[in-house]
């Protein structure tokens, strides 16, 4: 049996409680800082696991979303993390995204608005640090037929090949299209080139009677917080 479950609750240490809690409870009690602290395991002198965890979350705004962007030089560089630590936080975080888009991916997905779409499309474009443009192809009820990276880019820009585009849509046998993009910057601005390659596809979309239905823009806040801005809803689509 291994060691850490041979003893007592009474004889665990402070920086174990976390993993007490965990298992007199459940996991859905636990705080982000508390689940965190498990992951790292220890804290430093003067300091409790808990209470470093509590640190680097402040550092994000208590946002995860915000700390799966932080890079490894980031996360090791924090007090109280470290090389080896700073790997297993990023490798958890990089799970639960993973975990989003698998369960997305595996299950019959009905995608009728900006919202459904940024919820497909978040675990895919939200903590990147360079520009990647989506197109989704739907049925003609919207149900999700299959999604195809067109590009990918450098920090403020993407190019779009219309070609690309609804190669995959024909290939799908898709009725209608949704796209979308990220803003590495987090800002949701809409720039003209937003605006001309938007036009771009929903003309030759008509040509081939495949209806784009969407386009957003995908970005996280200053609070830390994934967002998105919906051409369609603002009048552009």
């Amino acid at each position: 049996m291994d060691e850490y479950f041979s003893l007592t609750l009474k004889e665990w240490a402070d920086e174990d409680k976390p993993r007490e809690k965990m298992l007199s409870k459940g996991k859905k009690e636990l705080t982000n800082a508390e689940l965190i602290a498990i992951l790292l395991h220890s804290g430093i002198p003067g300091k409790s696991v808990v209470e470093v965890a509590k640190e680097v979350l402040a550092l994000t705004g208590n946002s995860l979303t915000a700390l799966s962007q932080l890079e490894f030089n980031q996360l090791s560089s924090i007090k109280g993390l470290g090389a080896a630590k700073a790997a297993t936080l990023m490798a958890a975080l990089e799970l639960g995204w993973r975990m989003q888009g698998e369960i997305s991916k595996n299950k019959e997905l009905i995608i009728s608005n900006s919202t459904d779409l940024f919820n497909y499309m978040t675990p895919l474009l939200a903590d990147l640090d360079h520009e990647e443009f989506w197109a989704v192809y739907l049925s003609n009820r919207n149900k999700v037929l299959g999604r195809q990276r067109i590009s990918m880019g450098g920090q403020t820009n993407v190019s779009v090949d219309m070609r690309v585009i609804f190669r995959g849509a024909i290939e799908c046998k898709a009725v209608n299209l949704m796209v979308a993009h990220n803003h590495p910057s987090g800002s949701l601005r809409v720039s003209l080139e937003d605006k001309r390659i938007t036009h771009l596809i929903f003309e030759a979309g008509k040509i081939l009677d495949i209806k784009l239905l969407e386009h957003i823009i995908v970005g996280i806040t200053p609070s830390g917080k994934a967002d998105y801005f919906s051409l369609h809803d603002n009048g552009l689509v």
